[in-house]
């Protein structure tokens, strides 16, 4: 009842300082209305008992998006939804989920440790209209607190850090998970829009449908659980809260896989970085710092991706390098466009991934994969910047036992010692045994596809056997004609002939 006396006094109050505002504007000469807009706005700030704070959506340089803005709309979503007469529906997670939050021009009401505060929703448009390539430049957005100067320390140092905590808390558990990637540096007019595109990220893909042996499989997800927790020893030892992990391993092995599975364990969001399609370093260290923490952030098949060791490379030709590449022109040329079309470079990489720049965010995971690691970079791969190293090889037993259970619904079978020697003894990736157990038709049994992931073993170990045979045998020969060469250089030389390469 006093909070609604001092309110009607208040209004009472600031009605007459209005009307004198306005009389006093229209009579008093000009050269004194400066002087009296001046005073009456500190009469009024004195009057006035309430403290404004405004968050804008688009704050700093950059107009990043305002992290305090997005957790402050999540925040207030149920609270709008209980009182406010205007509301605006959001549809997340799953896509049938609907999130409200207040429209704008909209009041809502909160209490925190007995105080009251009021949030609005306000949006000013632009006061002239223009054409605009950035939509979010047309309007400005921002919530405004209003509460008694009495609580103004509780508000500042207390709730606002409560609305913040349990904003990101209610939007990470809402939120529905994305697979971004990035565009190119222009489209067709000159101008990207943006620097990602995203789709709903939804790969079925878990720890416990991956195919692997289990104690490295318990391992990766111990380390990956023990990393998202722990911000706090990051900060007490000094580094960057990222980690690092090279996989690596023959084709079909399960790399993709491994990372969705790494995505749906942590709930994290995954950023394919495409780096044929960054132009140059500062491009690169400007995708990097638009990705948002809790994310898993993936260049597949670096060795592929761009010449990461051109420097090296060229050294190595100056000391004596590949004579058929240098002279080949169209080969030389080829490289050169490559060269121009593409500046990022190891350095520029590196200082992304593990220099200064790499603290810019935290509670990411960044991922290599690559089919040949004997390519790569020392520098690329050391600890540190790829802190686990993971091969992801050919399918073994426990794998297979995984496929089994996901494939055909058994746990054992009279098969299963047959198949566990012929792994032993064949390299098969677990793809090649996940379509060889995958049922081809409603009638095929059990037993039907696991004698033809046999078959498919045998096959493969005497192929294995054939490639070996000739391989002996090709070295067998050499073996023979060595002593030949060794003669015919030896009567070369007797004879003082030359013969150049």
């Amino acid at each position: 009842m006093a909070m609604m006396w001092e309110m009607l006094n208040l209004g009472s109050t600031m009605g007459t300082l209005m009307l004198v505002y306005t009389v006093c504007k229209q009579f008093l000469p000009r050269q004194l209305q400066l002087y009296f807009e001046k005073y009456f706005k500190k009469i009024v700030s004195f009057i006035y008992p309430y403290v404004e704070i405004t968050f804008d959506e688009f704050t700093g340089e950059r107009l990043k998006r305002s992290e305090a803005y997005s957790a402050i709309r999540t925040y207030l979503g149920d609270k709008s939804s209980a009182s406010a007469k205007r509301l605006k529906a959001n549809v997340v997670k799953d896509s049938q989920s609907v999130v409200l939050t207040m429209d704008y021009n909209e009041e809502v009401t909160d209490e925190f440790e007995g105080v009251k505060v009021w949030w609005s929703a306000k949006r000013t448009l632009p006061s002239t209209q223009r054409i605009s390539w950035y939509p979010d430049d047309d309007e400005k957005r921002s919530y405004k607190l209003t509460v008694h100067k009495r609580h103004r320390e509780l508000i500042t140092q207390s709730y606002v850090s409560h609305v913040m905590k349990e904003g990101k808390e209610i939007a990470t558990k809402n939120r529905q998970r994305k697979l971004f990637s990035n565009n190119p540096s222009q489209n067709w007019y000159g101008y990207r829009r943006s620097k990602w595109s995203n789709v709903a990220f939804e790969h079925p893909a878990t720890f416990d449908t991956l195919a692997m042996d289990a104690k490295l499989k318990e391992e990766i997800k111990n380390d990956l659980i023990k990393f998202s927790t722990a911000k706090d020893y990051y900060a007490r030892i000094g580094k960057a809260w990222k980690r690092g992990y090279l996989l690596y391993g023959p084709p079909g092995t399960g790399k993709s896989s491994m990372i969705a599975a790494m995505a749906n364990l942590l709930d994290y969001d995954v950023y394919d970085l495409e780096l044929t399609a960054v132009k140059e370093n500062a491009e690169l260290r400007r995708l990097l710092l638009d990705t948002s923490s809790k994310s898993i952030v993936v260049i597949e098949d670096i060795d592929c991706s761009v010449d990461l060791t051109g420097q090296r490379e060229k050294k190595k030709t100056e000391k004596g390098g590949n004579d058929e590449e240098q002279s080949d022109p169209i080969t030389k040329k080829v490289k050169e466009d490559e060269k121009k079309e593409n500046k990022v470079t190891l350095s520029g990489l590196l200082n992304c991934i593990d220099g200064l720049w790499s603290s810019c965010g935290g509670e990411r995971i960044i991922v290599f994969t690559t089919n040949y690691v004997e390519k790569l970079d020392p520098a690329l791969i050391r600890r540190g910047r790829m802190d686990k190293h993971i091969e992801l090889s050919y399918c073994c037993f426990d794998a297979f036992k995984v496929f089994a259970k996901n494939y055909l619904e058994i746990d054992s079978h009279s098969l299963f010692a047959e198949i566990e020697t012929l792994l032993g003894e064949t390299k098969m990736t677990p793809a090649d045994v996940a379509e060889n157990l995958m049922p081809k038709s409603d009638y095929d049994e059990v037993e039907t596809c696991l004698k033809r992931l046999i078959e498919a073993l045998k096959e493969a170990r005497e192929k294995a056997e054939d490639e070996a045979r000739l391989m002996a045998e090709k070295e067998e020969e050499e073996v023979k004609q060595k002593p030949e060469k060794e003669q015919c250089v030896k009567e070369v030389k007797e004879n003082g002939v030359t013969v150049s390469h």
